[in-house]
């Protein structure tokens, strides 16, 4: 199996929606007789249903599952509804892949299974433990339905979004950025691909989006062909049909070998992308800064997560973007984001919506503030600049000397923690 197709079953076992269900029937149509047979064993006698009752019982619960199961889908179309319109499109696929709501329907696929494998076995006699058993699957099945009404009411709100995209989000800086960073140590720069013979392997499927690829099998496959590769779209980028996906200097490489060593699918996701995480928040705030929505309050809750995940990456030593062979060779170079790259996708855009929003404004100065106060000093220079930005566009949007005042101070409740000038 190559990583590609490691990576592909990883990500459907991940995020599909109908794998646990379908299993969930798979297990119900095998402990059915199972039960049937330790109910033979041990003439277990509880409840002592008469055949009528246990069907009337085991029918009223059929139904009922059977409804259950329907209203988790319809919510979930209801959730990606107003989650899409709301907060962003961007988080339709984690709702999807949330491993809560696959949970909850396996579970009440399976009562339901349970149940009509259980009924059709009802004659002149009732196998009273699978009918008990039954009944209280779909008991713990109602309990189940209550915390999950509330659960889904909860998910709605723009604050549990945001915080599930943070949390992974500090995940995959960790998992990218493994290691702290170190003020003293010499920044190591990109640099170009060394010179030399120049083979394209261009992409032949369909357009998508790099997703993510092996790093360390790529450098095996340049070690072992003595080339050095590089890797033309950074991960995240959009690559279309016949665009370069590597260079290959001094030497060539099967390109099937190459392209089975990176993934690409038509959406963005977080696996080897730190950046989606905060395009994600940044698109939330965004939209409630839009005149048709205007809550900068929810801008505020984003700012609130971008602010500890851009310190996070701040104390992180990012990648120089080139990979050597245990001999010290360059084998792999890749394009990656530097902390310029950072700071404007948390701060631009939020900036530029915000800047009339005295409440966006103080959440935003209290925030790079605050950065500045925490990070070494070579994260500062692009820090600053945003400062200054951020101070320029208040004095256009604030008319006024005393709400320019006011907007010049920093508070990390937006408008309620300090006293206003």
């Amino acid at each position: 199996m190559t990583w590609l197709q490691r990576y592909q079953l990883q990500r459907t076992l991940r995020s599909s929606l109908c794998l646990l269900p379908v299993l969930a029937i798979a297990v119900a149509l095998i402990v059915a007789p199972l039960i049937r047979w330790l109910d033979s064993e041990t003439g277990w006698m509880l409840f002592n249903f008469s055949p009528d009752g246990a069907r009337t019982v085991l029918a009223a619960f059929t139904s009922s599952m059977l409804t259950f199961v329907v209203f988790v889908v319809s919510s979930l179309l209801i959730v990606v509804q107003l989650a899409s319109a709301q907060l962003t499109p961007r988080v339709i696929a984690r709702v999807f892949a949330d491993v809560r709501l696959r949970w909850v329907l396996s579970i009440f696929t399976f009562a339901y299974t349970y149940t009509i494998a259980v009924s059709g076995r009802i004659e002149d006699t009732v196998p009273q433990l699978p009918v008990a058993v039954a009944i209280f699957c779909n008991l713990a099945c109602i309990a189940l339905f209550f915390w999950f009404t509330q659960w889904l009411g909860g998910s709605l709100r723009p604050i549990a979004m945001l915080q599930s995209v943070a949390e992974e989000g500090r995940a995959v800086v960790e998992s990218v950025y493994p290691e702290p960073f170190d003020p003293a140590e010499v920044p190591r720069g990109w640099s170009a691909a060394p010179e030399g013979d120049v083979s394209v392997v261009e992409h032949p499927g369909n357009s998508g989006v790099l997703l993510a690829f092996s790093q360390h099998r790529l450098v095996a496959i340049a070690a072992r062909a003595g080339v050095v590769i590089e890797l033309v779209p950074q991960v995240g980028d959009f690559v279309a049909r016949g665009q370069p996906l590597f260079r290959i200097r001094n030497g060539t490489v099967d390109p099937a070998d190459l392209r089975s060593h990176i993934a690409i699918g038509p959406e963005r996701t977080l696996e080897q992308d730190p950046r989606f995480a905060f395009r994600i928040m940044v698109d939330i705030a965004s939209k409630a800064l839009s005149p048709a929505i205007n809550d900068p309050t929810t801008a505020v809750l984003a700012l609130d997560q971008l602010h500890h995940l851009l310190m996070h990456v701040g104390l992180r030593r990012l990648d120089a973007g080139q990979t050597r062979d245990a001999a010290g060779q360059v084998r792999l170079c890749f394009g990656t984001p530097n902390w310029i790259d950072y700071v404007s996708l948390a701060v631009t855009e939020i900036r530029h919506f915000g800047a009339s929003s005295m409440q966006v404004s103080r959440r935003l100065q209290a925030m790079i503030e605050n950065l500045l106060s925490i990070l070494p000093e070579a994260r500062k220079a692009a820090l600053r600049q945003e400062l200054s930005l951020l101070r320029r566009a208040i004095q256009r949007n604030f008319p006024d000397e005393e709400d320019r005042a006011r907007a010049e101070v920093g508070d990390f409740q937006g408008i309620g923690s300090s006293e206003l000038s």
